[in-house]
């Protein structure tokens, strides 16, 4: 099973997140939830990187992702970015809406 956690500050702002295990859907190289998982939280760290200038302190290895943000003013950049990463908690629900068997959200505060 494939277990995100999604970390928020207090005002409910992403912080971090971390992705870790394998959804064991189908065969390695035909996982279609492991593949939807991996585009959407790696195109999520490379859009936020590409659109917004804002590096994240990413960790990849094989079942595990993890990425926190630097600190940030809030401001035009602080907004862009939490949007990016609120858009990747509902792909990931949406996933997990029709594979909840093989993936599971949790959220911490």
């Amino acid at each position: 099973m494939i277990i995100v956690q999604i970390f928020r500050d207090e005002d409910r702002n992403i912080e971090r997140f971390s992705i870790e295990g394998h959804a064991n859907f189908a065969k390695r190289g035909e996982d279609i939830v492991c593949a939807g998982v991996s585009a959407v939280t790696v195109g999520t760290v490379n859009s936020i990187e590409a659109l917004t200038g804002v590096e994240m302190d990413a960790k990849m290895k094989n079942g595990f992702l993890s990425g926190s943000l630097p600190v940030l003013k809030k401001g035009e950049t602080f907004s862009q970015v939490q949007l990016l990463l609120e858009s990747m908690v509902v792909m990931l629900s949406n996933i997990e809406e029709s594979y909840g068997k093989y993936i599971q959200i949790q959220q911490h505060q």
